[in-house]
């Protein structure tokens, strides 16, 4: 390979990367890797981009989904609602058994070449939800979406690899933002992009995930090294059996019951519009943009917040710091009388977001750094159980307070029970045993990320304490 250009190898110099020792059969080439790693925010930038864009790309799709559904079936409102449902059901199955599945993937082959190869695929599946001529190549599609979007535990995963573990809460807490944004944006811009065309928000969130996996491919070296790769055991990449990893330590245990509370919690937002409407008689104006404060007020609090909190408090408080303010925020949403107090309940509980990165932190810190994608893996199966049970929790609970038959009028009641499960995940929270040792005691920013992160075969830069 003849090298002309004397930045390049200058750069390789700097950082110990020498051209003879590279192959052909090397994912990133060295051009690009040299350049890469040393780049000390390549690798957290792809992953926040990684997941704004994933995010965004489902959020382009929910404001025209049922649209979508509903003109396949001739306008059937009561059809549409029940394959509305079946949509939803299927999503979180497919992320129920392939969370875990690509989780131990990532800790046998690497990050890297998981998320490329997930970002690929639900770009594609865009392309075919976009073209699909009948509901049932829709179903397909959506079926497809739930594999690929089970890519984001392997994204957190690679946030462990590269993040010492005193700060892997901050940084947990820009994975939050990440989401935040994206959430933030995407029904807004889907609302417009379906205005003219129900299929063209698919088109766009194709777009999306195919340059986000170029950028990639191009870009991003792989995060785990192979000394840290762990073999491949289908005990352990099915959801039954990688749940057994969340028992295999008191704490950690107790730690994904908190989550399985705030998981499930988290479910009361799939009665946001329903409740909006019955109480405020809101448009659906309105409801998008209160989705779009609930977006940005979650993007500036991981952003902004989680990090000087953990610094501040440790995570332990700051995990039962933000699981109180969420509690006091569900019950201001189900006591709000009109819309400017429903407002006011948003940035209160918005506030539960710093528990969040908090709670992922500690856990990391309770497995080996070989079982990092296994336990994302695990918890997003965990969390995919919540999103079958969870809606149809909030809004059995919902209908039955609100049905003139049962004598008992109180709308705000999915609110109350969201804030009694916080509640009660906060006083588990203050059981929580807290390494003091793992306590950060500095905020994640991008100075903060590593110098560099392993090659494929080489030992990390930056090597987490054990």
């Amino acid at each position: 390979m003849l090298v002309t250009d004397s930045s390049y190898l200058s750069g390789c110099v700097r950082h110990n990367t020498c051209i003879e020792n590279w192959d052909a059969t090397e994912r990133v080439p060295p051009f690009i890797s040299c350049r890469v790693r040393g780049n000390k925010t390549a690798a957290i930038t792809f992953i926040l981009v990684t997941v704004t864009l994933d995010i965004l790309a489902m959020g382009l799709i929910i404001p025209v989904l049922p649209k979508l559904i509903l003109d396949f079936l001739g306008g059937q409102m009561t059809s549409a609602a029940n394959w509305n449902g079946w949509f939803a059901l299927v999503f979180a199955l497919m992320q129920f058994f392939f969370s875990p599945f690509l989780g131990v993937i990532s800790d046998r082959f690497g990050r890297r070449p998981v998320i490329l190869l997930s970002n690929l695929g639900l770009g594609l599946d865009y392309v075919v939800m976009a073209l699909a001529p009948t509901i049932g190549w829709l179903f397909v599609g959506r079926l497809i979406s739930g594999v690929t979007t089970s890519s984001i535990p392997t994204a957190m995963a690679y946030i462990a690899d590269v993040t010492p573990k005193e700060k892997r809460a901050g940084a947990f807490g820009m994975i939050g933002m990440a989401f935040g944004l994206g959430f933030a944006l995407g029904p807004a811009l889907g609302g417009l992009l379906g205005g003219i065309s129900p299929r063209l928000a698919f088109w766009v969130a194709a777009g999306l995930s195919l340059t986000n996996w170029l950028y990639g491919f191009l870009f991003v070296p792989e995060s785990l090294s192979a000394e840290r790769r762990q073999a491949f055991s289908l005990r352990r990449a099915n959801p039954v059996g990688s749940l057994v990893l969340l028992r295999s330590h008191p704490e950690l245990w107790r730690l994904a019951m908190i989550q399985f509370l705030a998981y499930t919690a988290h479910n009361v937002f799939g009665v946001w519009v329903l409740y909006a409407i019955y109480r405020y008689a809101w448009s659906e104006q309105t409801t998008g943009f209160s989705l779009m404060v609930v977006g940005i007020c979650t993007g500036l609090i991981s952003a902004l917040l989680t990090g000087r909190m953990v610094k501040r408090f440790g995570e332990k408080k700051t995990l039962y710091i933000g699981q109180f303010f969420g509690s006091i925020g569900m019950c201001v949403a189900g006591l709000a009388r009109n819309s400017l107090q429903f407002f006011l309940s948003i940035p209160i509980i918005s506030l539960w977001n710093i528990s969040m990165p908090a709670a992922q932190s500690m856990m990391t810190h309770r497995v080996s750094e070989r079982e990092q994608g296994e336990l994302q893996g695990a918890l997003q199966s965990m969390r995919s159980i919540t999103f079958i049970i969870g809606p149809i929790l909030f809004l059995r609970v919902f209908s039955w307070f609100i049905d003139p038959k049962h004598g008992v009028h109180l709308p705000g009641a999915p609110y109350y029970l969201a804030g009694l499960m916080l509640f009660g995940a906060m006083l588990m929270s203050t059981r929580i045993r807290e390494d003091k040792t793992r306590t950060a005691r500095s905020t994640t920013t991008p100075e903060d990320i590593p110098q560099t992160v392993p090659s494929e075969g080489g030992a990390s830069t930056v090597t987490p304490e054990s």
